[in-house]
């Protein structure tokens, strides 16, 4: 069969300057003034954050719902301003009765919220009247905290455990999920100074990388799993129990630690009226904890650093009856092995990681609260995209409140790339399609078409969620597509680099990108990201002369994604093209294609793949 050659020719009409900058609200433009960020996308000279050590003490007694918890804070301030005010993160508020919040309530969900019963400032004690509190509180400093000082914090609280929350919370009467448990200081940054984002009980977080030690004291025979690194095995574990759980860190096998019978036989902890377990967990953005006295424990290990051989703990806590949970330590090894090794190619970097059975689907450093499934492959699924997310928001302190889209987007890119590694490509494709894609791109509403780069603490609905997964995924994935393999992952682990341990905000990613790759490829990010764009790609003309074919094609909806041209002949041979989004990037509405072949042509047709065309009736061109 002879070939046929392709050629692509695109008219030279610009529809924005390939120089042009990037639309940069105002107080980032300020940032850059500052220098604490700068246009090549890598931390300014100027870079500043603040931090904090916490130490914290809880009481937990289940079936009793009320934690009672006390905290030492030594806050320090690195930035150049002197701080009048401290701005405080109090998010279980969001459960009091007639919180904001973007979804209804049930009466299990609500509770009074957190209760204040003692703040001290620098040992001086203060009044601290919660009876207004909403998620956010801003209180007074006695003394301004000038540049490079710290303040010493202390508060107690209780709460009362929602009964009916899904990212924290009551599984079930003697099983807790702690998240977003006790107060904390906001973040205070360099673009946009205190956050005070209300927190609505949909979009996500934002948080400082602070040092936390803390102390979880429950009865005897409850277990206790939590972020961080358990410092004091022996003393809360029988000796059986706590060898097995050091073998299992060395482990290839899953080992079981805790089973039905050891949980029924009651003697899995030390029997003491109650147990203390000590925990620490270093430079991180958060911390949950989650205690039973009925959940199954497994562990193993994996290997994550080929270099150096270092190894993570995954383990997976879980009642009897899901049974899908079983198997949940091999998805958790294969999930950081994948991620360590393929995609984002950046070695897991902590300790380990704990998936308990709950209802949330959610993530937390070193920790994932996940529902159990009928089918063992969403199980899996799921449980990929929550550990996806140890990379982004938290191996980078990302705003997901303001900027959902820099981490959900790349969960959902690494959960598409490692289900083609699970399930084959087309089985991966057609799964994305249906979870990820279809419901945007077949959705004519003007929701959908908000640009991704708007704020998603003002979105709600399918504005929200598209913007965050599917839609920003497919961006991330069409980059890949365009840059290949290599550039693409030098970039990516690039940026990583530069903004691990930091704040990164979209547009230190857009320029580290277009640093790192030696492309300006603001044309890409403007039509991704800061458009009304869509998908919506049709055959507008096709003209046959000899031995070549002259195709028109429209870029309808302005979106820059690649795409497939199908071609059959009338001997019933056919050939594919792939057009990566840089045949749009210097007209973003029209392109020429010139197919040269002896081979008559019977049927020419243009497929997106993952990247679904909105309207597939004019993609077709029959001869």
């Amino acid at each position: 069969m002879k070939k046929i050659i392709l050629v692509a020719s695109c008219l030279f009409i610009t529809t924005i300057s390939l120089a042009q900058d990037l639309y940069i609200p105002r107080d980032v433009k300020q940032a850059y003034k500052n220098k604490t960020r700068s246009k090549n996308g890598k931390p300014g000279e100027d870079y500043w954050q603040n931090t904090a050590d916490y130490q914290i003490k809880l009481q937990i007694a289940p079936p009793n719902k009320t934690i009672t918890g006390s905290e030492t804070i030594t806050y320090t301030n690195n930035s150049p301003d002197t701080l009048k005010v401290l701005n405080y993160k109090l998010i279980l508020n969001n459960h009091k009765p007639g919180a904001v919040r973007l979804s209804s309530a049930s009466n299990k969900f609500l509770t009074s919220g957190i209760h204040i019963d003692r703040y001290t400032e620098n040992g001086l004690e203060k009044t601290w009247n919660d009876t207004n509190d909403g998620t956010n509180k801003t209180i007074k400093l006695t003394k301004a905290l000038l540049p490079k000082q710290q303040v010493n914090l202390a508060i107690d609280w209780h709460y009362n455990m929602s009964e009916e929350s899904g990212r924290e919370g009551a599984i079930d009467s003697n099983t807790f999920f702690l998240a977003y448990f006790f107060p904390r200081v906001a973040v205070y940054d360099d673009y946009q100074g205190w956050d005070k984002m209300t927190f609505t009980g949909s979009q996500e977080f934002y948080n400082d990388f602070n040092n936390y030690t803390f102390e979880v004291t429950v009865p005897k025979n409850y277990i206790v799993w939590a972020t961080g690194d358990l410092l004091n095995p022996e003393d809360v574990l029988q000796k059986k129990y706590a060898e097995r759980l050091k073998k299992s860190m060395t482990s290839d096998d899953v080992i079981n630690i805790a089973t039905k019978d050891d949980l029924e036989n009651k003697q899995i902890t030390k029997q003491n009226v109650t147990n203390t377990w000590k925990w620490k967990a270093s430079n991180i953005t958060d911390i949950a904890i989650a205690v039973s006295d009925h959940y199954n424990w497994d562990a193993g290990s994996v290997i994550v650093d080929s270099k150096t051989n270092r190894r993570a703990s995954v383990q997976a806590a879980y009642d009897e009856k899901s049974t899908d949970f079983k198997e949940m330590v091999n998805y958790g090894k294969h999930s950081l092995d994948w991620f360590s090794n393929n995609y984002p190619g950046v070695p897991y970097p902590f300790s380990k990681s704990t998936i308990v059975r709950g209802f949330a689907d959610m993530e937390y450093p070193m920790m994932v609260n996940d529902n159990s499934q009928s089918d063992p492959t969403y199980t899996r699924f799921v449980v990929e995209h929550e550990i996806a997310h140890t990379y982004f928001p938290f191996y980078m302190g990302i705003n997901e409140t303001r900027f959902g889209f820099m981490d959900e987007g790349w969960a959902t890119t690494l959960e598409y790339l490692i289900g083609i590694s699970d399930l084959g490509e087309k089985k991966a494709t057609d799964f994305f399609k249906l979870f990820r894609v279809n419901q945007w791109i077949n959705d004519t509403s003007m929701e959908e078409e908000i640009p991704i780069i708007t704020p998603s603490n003002i979105l709600s609905g399918v504005a929200l969620g598209n913007n965050e997964y599917g839609k920003a995924a497919l961006g991330y994935l069409a980059l890949k597509d365009m840059l290949g393999d290599n550039i693409f992952k030098k970039a990516l682990q690039g940026y990583m680099e530069r903004w691990h341990g930091k704040h990164p905000i979209p547009w230190d990613f857009f320029y580290s990108m277009n640093d790192i790759s030696g492309q300006n490829l603001n044309w890409f990010w403007d039509s991704w990201y800061f458009s009304n764009s869509y998908i919506d790609i049709a055959i507008k003309n096709v003209t046959t002369n000899k031995n070549e074919t002259i195709l028109k094609l429209e870029n309808i909806g302005g979106m820059p994604a690649p795409f497939n041209i199908m071609v059959t002949f009338k001997d019933g041979t056919s050939k594919e093209f792939h057009q990566t989004p840089e045949i749009w990037k210097n007209n973003a509405t029209e392109v020429t294609v010139t197919l040269k072949s002896d081979k008559d042509i019977s049927q020419i047709k243009i497929d997106g793949g993952i990247f679904m065309d909105a309207d597939t009736s004019n993609n077709i061109w029959n001869n």
